[in-house]
């Protein structure tokens, strides 16, 4: 070896113990993470304000739950604007709120047209507009909810190989004809009936998610259909009538029935285990309140310009059948979320 060479040998070997003897030292000692201040600091003291169409069922307490769950402990204020079913009351909470300024508005829209311009006011003027489930013709900084038409389509498609060898003939239970979850699910079930030309629909009607106008339907549907099929319904919380009016006929366990839901364990789960449903396609509202919790993060830390961003995020289906409704998993209990 030449001289320069062992030189270098011993500096590096030198290094070497010097690194291996600050090593533990600087383990000890540990690092600040230089962006959770930040963080903090800006969620600290904000306002998330909830408009769902009502509240009082799984869907939008299990969406409430969770946003309070995942946003006060950095202290976020969450509030609630409860219109109770009515258009003109959510059109006048979502107005005021726009004077009030929250940092974040979190919207169930009842239609698509409604809200729509008031939510684009919303981020002009500054508030952060996170659509869920239901959207509005207005795109804002956010969506987070379900694909209806891969709802409408996995739905038919089950009642359309249940109906197999049987008469071929089947109902569909709409939601409000005007709300983009029904409008969007209806599109699903043309989808599938479009490959489909042999199954016949003896009825579609709105029941405008309420479930005494679903019963009623169906069992004005059964009485002249004793033969029916399969139904194909569009929200399980509705769909407790549609049920009911086949479990009346005696028809349960021979008529197919199809729907979709949050998946709570008394809505979903337990209707399912007990035959009153076939399928219920799960949207998950835990995991739906994480991924909008998760978007205020975002967005309020982020201090984009409210309405700059467009994003979306639809939600994982989970279908529940007797196969995985007796599991702990498949669905959630509102009581566990709320604590």
């Amino acid at each position: 070896m030449t001289k320069t060479g062992h030189t270098l040998t011993t500096l590096l070997l030198g290094a070497g113990l010097i690194a291996a003897a600050a090593a533990p030292a600087a383990a000890q000692k540990g690092l600040d993470e230089p962006f959770q201040d930040a963080f903090k600091q800006a969620l600290a003291g904000k306002t998330v304000a909830f408009v769902p169409v009502a509240m009082n069922f799984d869907l939008t307490e299990g969406w409430f739950a969770g946003l309070k769950k995942e946003l006060e402990p950095y202290g976020v204020k969450v509030i609630v604007r409860d219109p109770n079913w009515s258009t003109n009351a959510g059109a006048q909470a979502v107005t005021t709120l726009i004077s009030e300024k929250p940092a974040v508005m979190v919207i169930h829209n009842p239609d698509v047209q409604t809200y729509a311009k008031l939510l684009q006011r919303a981020e002009n003027e500054g508030i952060y507009v996170i659509q869920i489930n239901m959207g509005s013709n207005y795109r804002s900084s956010a969506f987070v909810g379900a694909n209806w038409i891969e709802i409408g389509e996995r739905d038919t498609e089950a009642v359309v190989k249940a109906c197999e060898g049987k008469s071929n003939k089947i109902a569909v239970v709409q939601g409000a004809l005007s709300a983009a979850a029904s409008a969007y699910t209806l599109k699903g079930v043309e989808n599938v009936l479009a490959k489909h030309p042999d199954i016949k629909v003896v009825s579609s009607q709105a029941a405008d998610w309420d479930a005494a106008k679903a019963k009623a339907i169906t069992q004005t549907v059964l009485k002249q259909n004793p033969d029916l099929c399969g139904i194909v319904g569009f929200w399980d919380g509705m769909d407790i009538g549609t049920a009911a009016a086949v479990k009346e006929a005696g028809l349960t366990g021979k008529v197919f029935v199809a729907t979709s839901g949050g998946g709570e364990r008394r809505g979903a789960c337990e209707l399912v285990k007990s035959g009153a449903l076939d399928l219920d396609l799960s949207y998950d509202v835990p995991t739906q309140a994480e991924q909008m919790a998760g978007m205020v993060k975002w967005l309020v830390s982020s201090g984009v310009k409210p309405g700059s961003v467009k994003g979306s995020a639809y939600t994982t289906l989970i279908p529940i059948t007797k196969d995985n409704a007796a599991s702990d998993t498949a669905c959630w209990n509102l009581s566990d979320l709320k604590k």
